[in-house]
């Protein structure tokens, strides 16, 4: 299958068709171009973007691919008309309309997730989430720990913070993480700050020669990416984390995604309900 132009065009950021969109064409063989167009919420705007899908239709000898998400009928007429030379994919329509049918109410229409943010109680929670995480990040602050969900631990570059930031933005989970040093492999215990929320500590771990190779585009030829090492610190962690009973996996062929729902499933299935 040929690479070929993809467009995502929304009246709102566009995450929705760009996710769904992503998680279709991961079927398939192929590295798209990708093209975003978000707030295409007038006509002339969206006469514009049929005018850009077309010129890559002409240039590349091959119709793109468009996942839209456009409420708006006057909009979106424009972008699923026969003036479009893109394989326009319609996802409001595809599933929208038959949802109406099926549960015999019209949806509202609204255009753009985040159109009343100021409004939404799970918004302001993500917002506070965020902000707890930035603040608990690398063991910046042993302060609040109490409010935590969760408290990532493993060694340095174990995916600690890319985790905690995901958790807390895409779920509102409050995460902190604390990184586990030598120090703390000498003394043969948990930091007393982690030691009374042992129970919220969830685990990261890494292969050592992949956290070798990452520490090395970091601190390159440090004894910190050396690979004995990293050896050292990967089994010092495993070991505590095994003794004082706390869940943990390896972060290295797993996506941040993957991670995510795991640790929603073991410390906050709750989470996985809407």
């Amino acid at each position: 299958m040929p690479d070929r132009s993809v467009f995502f065009v929304s009246d709102g950021t566009g995450i929705t068709a760009e996710t769904f969109g992503n998680s279709i064409l991961a079927q398939f063989p192929t590295r798209p171009r990708h093209v975003r167009r978000p707030f295409i919420d007038t006509p002339e705007k969206a006469l514009a973007v049929v005018d850009e899908i077309n010129g890559v239709a002409d240039s590349e000898g091959r119709r793109p691919i468009v996942f839209i998400t456009l409420v708006a009928d006057e909009v979106r007429r424009i972008v699923t008309g026969p003036g479009c030379k893109g394989f326009v994919l319609d996802m409001f329509q595809t599933f929208v309309e038959p949802l109406e049918e099926e549960l015999g109410v019209k949806s509202n229409h609204r255009i753009g997730r985040f159109s009343d943010a100021s409004q939404s109680r799970e918004y302001n929670e993500r917002i506070d989430a965020i902000n707890f995480s930035l603040a608990h990040d690398d063991g910046q602050s042993a302060r609040n720990l109490d409010l935590a969900d969760v408290i990532l631990v493993g060694v340095s570059r174990s995916g600690k913070t890319p985790t905690s930031l995901y958790l807390a933005m895409q779920h509102g989970i409050r995460a902190a993480n604390y990184p586990l040093i030598p120090d703390d492999f000498e003394r043969g215990r948990l930091p007393a700050s982690l030691a009374p929320h042992k129970r919220k500590c969830f685990g990261l771990t890494i292969d050592p020669d992949r956290l070798a190779q990452i520490r090395h585009e970091r601190r390159p030829g440090s004894k910190y990416a050396s690979i004995e090492n990293c050896r050292y610190e990967v089994g010092a962690a495993e070991s505590m984390m095994r003794r004082e009973g706390i869940a943990w996996l390896s972060s290295t062929h797993k996506s941040i995604e993957e991670i995510a729902t795991t640790i929603l499933r073991d410390i906050r299935p709750d989470r996985l309900i809407y």
